[in-house]
């Protein structure tokens, strides 16, 4: 538009103005030379994304594709329970992906019960039956249990026998009588009497020596009184004990028999049971376990959620990221063939406008 010029003659056109009409010429043999190319491309990308998205992304949103996979017939010779080797069509990839997608286990998702059986895999009431019946069969013999040898009761009779005390009778009645050989009271109240028979002087001594007998007395009654009793109490408590020590002994030694006898009699069934009760523990605690082991394997281990988000993911990347961009493409160049036309039609319009010509038009 720079180039043109009102009242100029279209012979007398400026270069400029010549130039801008052979570019509007030019741009439209290129367009009949290369617009073929453009619109094959978009013809190519368009079959191709468009049906790509439409088999693949649409039908894979609504689960179209799954159901179609599960269609017998669609894969020639093929069925999946066949391949899992189930009884029945009971598996279809349907199912598979919603239960991935629930986060189960392929134990339960691909019925993995049908070809493995952890009941009889893990059943061990078979082996208990076995351990029971060689149990039964087992017999326990122990060497002769001697609690006491007959040297050691002789010595225990002995020492019973050897420790009785002398006889403390004379010597409790010598305990009971006075500590003195004669009696100091009568002693003193004899030499009161001989006193209010002499003179004066010896008076006075002899009721001295009578008082002093009588302190001595106390002292000696205050002195020996609680020891005495002691003594005589530790000397009943030695009878007493040693009338029960053979009697002790004796019992003893038949306890001492009686639980030899019951030991070589019931010990064999004793060990017999408590072994057995060892081993029903034993089995409780595999059976634990395998009650363990089976409900890790059916629901927590090999769990196929990331499978389900795998084929999730590659569905977002692959359509979300690259069939919308590819579509997104040829459906720009699609608009871009489209207005090829009207502008290749201006160009034509335009150009008789714009190019210098050799005979002017006259109406």
């Amino acid at each position: 538009p720079l180039g043109l010029k009102e009242g100029v003659l279209p012979t007398q056109r400026s270069c400029l103005s010549d130039a801008g009409g052979n570019f509007f010429m030019a741009g439209v043999g290129f367009s009949f030379i290369f617009s073929w190319l453009l619109m094959l491309l978009v013809m190519i990308i368009f079959v191709l994304g468009g049906n790509i998205y439409m088999l693949f992304c649409e039908s894979w949103q609504n689960q179209q594709l799954l159901q179609l996979l599960d269609t017998p017939g669609v894969i020639p010779n093929f069925n999946l329970s066949e391949v899992l080797g189930l009884k029945g069509d009971t598996a279809n990839f349907s199912e598979i992906y919603r239960q991935c997608q629930q986060d189960a286990s392929l134990w339960k998702t691909l019925y993995l019960d049908q070809t493995v059986s952890l009941d009889e895999l893990l059943n061990i009431s078979q082996y208990a039956g076995d351990i029971s019946t060689a149990f039964e069969k087992m017999n326990i013999t122990l060497s002769p249990i001697s609690l006491l040898s007959q040297r050691q009761k002789d010595l225990l009779l002995s020492a019973c026998q050897a420790g009785q005390p002398p006889n403390f009778t004379l010597t409790l009645e010598e305990l009971d009588q006075n500590i003195t050989q004669g009696s100091l009271l009568d002693l003193a109240a004899d030499l009161e009497q001989l006193a209010e028979k002499v003179d004066t002087g010896v008076k006075e001594d002899l009721e001295n020596k009578a008082r002093e007998l009588r302190e001595l007395q106390k002292e000696m009654q205050a002195s020996f009184s609680g020891p005495l009793k002691s003594l005589k109490e530790n000397i009943h408590s030695v009878q007493s004990g040693a009338a029960q020590l053979e009697g002790q002994t004796t019992a003893a030694l038949d306890k001492a028999s009686e639980t030899q006898e019951f030991l070589e009699r019931e010990m064999p069934n004793i060990i017999k049971n408590e072994t057995w009760a060892f081993l029903e523990q034993l089995l409780d605690f595999f059976e634990t376990y395998i009650s363990w082991a089976k409900s890790s394997v059916t629901e927590e281990w090999a769990r196929c959620k990331p499978i389900a988000q795998s084929l999730d993911n590659v569905e977002a990347i692959g359509c979300d990221y690259i069939m919308d961009s590819v579509n997104a493409f040829w459906f720009s160049l699609g608009w871009c063939t489209l207005f090829l036309l009207p502008s290749v039609i201006l160009a034509v319009r335009l150009a008789k406008f714009y190019r210098r010509m050799d005979i002017a038009d006259v109406y």
